[in-house]
């Protein structure tokens, strides 16, 4: 069954009726695409609510009677012009019983200013009509109403952008300028749950639009519409709008936050209970047996196995369960069905990537033994846990596996260029063979060799030009090469040096563009929540075949970085200080929020000493990314994720070296944050 009173997204993206938002927020981590179509414009919008006051829309809107670049530009070709926006919302005020839902927002925040705009509106709700009334500046505020309702605190004129400018600064000295219009609307949950329909009043007259297109200025400020849910993600709009354009659309929807992913029924049932055995002695216990049983069924591969008083240590890393949590209990099951009952207290295990000691869980046996019999709830369960810093102990080891030095495997990569006048998207589809070899559980080798199998990029043609090193605007001839690209072949070394201090060394070819030396030292402490590192890279830049040989360019690269995992919706701040690729200096925050179940949102920006006018389009790097885990698609738990990042253009100013590994990742079993995720996961 339709939830009646659930959000839809309006032609820009983002929640609204259809060119209007309103108050209303997704639920916290919804994530849509929306796609539609109003002459002379087509929308493609992602809108994801990371937070459930914060909703956040990049959009492109590609303008079909313009050509890329304007007319005295043949570069684009025959390709519609294509704008990109990002917008934000924000929540002031929750709805009450007496009291409207406010929000405050910004469209087309630091793009390129054609479709900019601000508001405030505010919503309620009486039963199936929800009512939205909010006043606009800017672009949904071309009517003009009413003088700006700042009076002499803002300009009575809204200045457009200086001619040149390249975009991606905030232009605050326009927000709330100019004169100002009403908007608003009414939407109507029919008795029929799948059905919608919209009426709302427009604030735009549509006189002022971008590249002053040749279509009919508004004949009407009434737009109507219906949303119908297909099914459950899935959403078709159409409407009338403006008095003279019909409007079509389609949206898929999903939440980040709730999403659990495919039934795992490839993954072994957990070790059925067994009887008991009794009279056990860690002498008498076919210790391989466990081991191997611990690998296949906990997904834990054992690195030996010991005895200290009435405590089973068992060293290894975890390398199917992202729920640690999981492999914990399953861990637990395998031991006890092996020791018996009352023979040790506690099953602890060291959890040891990259042969890094980070984290160890103890479970009293006893207590999962109540749970499992209904004797215990979670509460009690969880006291039966703890989670500590690993620690140097005597202890009388039983067992030590051997090392399983090589592994290979093939996958499937995907390549793009986005938004450049050769194409609105640039794609590659590529087979890749990834191999790795262990010299100890330190010490390891890997590589990924890409081969084409599909690609357009015989419509990339336009070569970069930058005022700086060309450390990443090389990136068509990057792509259009070679058909058979070595992308990275790393020598890797980590070490726990203290307590808290984890450091690691490489060397080799280091990413696509850039081989070289460099290394990395982290101070994390257990649990504290936040954490220090430093990185020092030498690298020079790869030939473009991506093969063993090199161009001329090098230089040195490296920063300090602090991380702060905030109790403040469990965010994670990054910040890092530094040099960049092209030798510029400068600073990088990156927020991001994860959820429960592994999918992480998060946002980047870079400002260095480089000019807005040496950077070029965009002024300064930023972007978006969605890190998903394997395991939300597929119907075996895997511990691998893989990152889906947005970057608006490719220019050589605050580029970072895209290194393989990172230490903070590497060690986040030392967040007892992640395991009460997974625990609440595994007991709902």
């Amino acid at each position: 069954m339709a939830d009646r009173y659930r959000t839809t997204q309006s032609d820009f993206g983002g929640v609204g009726l259809l060119q209007t938002p309103t108050a209303r927020f997704a639920d916290e981590g919804a994530f849509s695409f929306n796609a539609n179509r109003v002459s002379p414009y087509s929308r493609y919008s992602i809108s994801v609510t990371p937070l459930p006051w914060f909703e956040a829309t990049l959009r492109y809107t590609a303008m079909t009677n313009l050509t890329y670049g304007g007319e005295d530009n043949d570069f684009g070709g025959d390709q519609s012009n294509k704008d990109k926006a990002f917008d934000a919302k924000f929540r002031l005020w929750e709805e009450s019983y007496w009291m409207p839902q406010v929000a405050l927002g910004f469209v087309d925040v630091g793009g390129t200013g054609l479709f900019s705009s601000e508001y405030f509106v505010a919503n309620k709700r009486f039963w199936d009509l929800d009512l939205s009334l909010g006043i606009a500046w800017g672009y949904h505020g071309t009517r003009g109403d009413i003088s700006n309702p700042f009076g002499g605190l803002r300009d009575s004129e809204r200045a457009g952008r200086e001619s040149g400018d390249r975009g991606g600064n905030f232009n605050t000295s326009t927000y709330f300028s100019g004169p100002a219009a009403f908007f608003g609307g009414v939407e109507y949950q029919t008795p029929w749950d799948r059905l919608r329909l919209k009426l709302e009043v427009d604030g735009n007259d549509y006189s002022s639009e971008p590249g002053d297109p040749d279509f009919d200025v508004a004949g009407s400020r009434f737009n109507i519409g219906a949303v119908f849910q297909v099914r459950d993600g899935i959403d078709i709009s159409a409407g009338w709008e403006r008095g003279n354009t019909a409007m079509i659309g389609i949206t898929f929807s999903t939440n980040l936050k709730t999403g659990r992913g495919p039934e795992k029924f490839l993954d072994p049932e957990p070790e059925e209970r067994r009887p008991l055995p009794a009279g056990v002695s860690g002498q008498t216990v076919d210790w391989a047996d466990v081991s191997e049983r611990l690998k296949d069924n906990a997904g834990f591969e054992v690195e030996e196995i010991a005895i200290r008083d009435r405590e089973v240590i068992v060293t290894g890393e975890q390398t199917t369960y992202r729920n640690e949590a999981e492999g914990v209990t399953r861990a637990s099951r395998v031991l006890d069905n092996s020791l018996g009952e009352g023979t040790y207290d506690w099953y602890t295990l060291v959890n040891k990537p990259r042969g890094m000691a980070v984290s160890e869980t103890s479970i009293n046996p006893q207590r999962l033994r109540e749970y499992e019999q209904n004797a215990a709830d979670t509460e009690d369960l969880r006291r039966g846990i703890v989670n500590a810093t690993p620690s140097v102990v005597s202890k009388d080891v039983m067992h030590t596996a051997e090392l399983d030095n090589f592994d290979w495997g093939l996958s499937l990569g995907y390549k793009q260029n986005m938004g450049g006048p050769d194409g609105f998207i640039l794609y590659q589809f590529l087979a890749r063979v990834n191999a790795e070899y262990r010299f100890n559980r330190n010490n390891w080798v890997r590589g990924n060799l890409g081969v084409n199998l599909l690609n357009n990029f015989d419509k990339f043609e336009m070569r970069g030009t930058s005022n700086l090193p060309q450390v990443r605007t090389h990136i068509r001839e990057y792509l259009i090469t070679s058909d058979v690209v070595l992308e990275n072949l790393q020598y890797t070394h980590t070490r726990r040096l203290d307590r808290d201090v984890y450091a690691m060394g490489y060397i080799g070819l280091l990413e696509s563009m850039f081989g070289g030396i460099g290394g990395e030292v982290l101070y994390r402490p257990f649990d504290a929540g936040w954490a220090i590192g430093v990185d020092a890279n030498w690298v020079k830049q790869r030939g473009f075949r991506q093969d063993f040989d090199f161009r001329d360019y090098s230089t040195w690269t490296g920063h300090i970085t602090g991380y702060s995992q905030t109790r403040f919706w469990d965010i994670l701040a990054k910040g890092s200080a530094g040099r960049y690729l092209a030798g510029d200096y400068g600073a990088t925050l990156d927020l991001s929020r994860r959820f429960a179940n592994g999918v992480t949102v998060g946002a980047w920006a870079t400002k260095t000493d480089v000019s807005s006018e040496d950077f070029g389009e965009g002024s300064f790097d930023k972007g978006i990314y969605f890190t998903f885990p394997f395991d939300a698609f597929f119907s075996r738990s895997t511990t691998s994720s893989g990152t889906i990042a947005w970057n608006p253009t490719t220019r050589d100013g605050g580029a970072r070296l895209a290194r393989q590994y990172g230490l903070y990742n590497m060690t986040n079993a030392r967040n007892i944050d992640h395991f009460n995720d997974g625990f609440g996961l595994m007991t709902e």
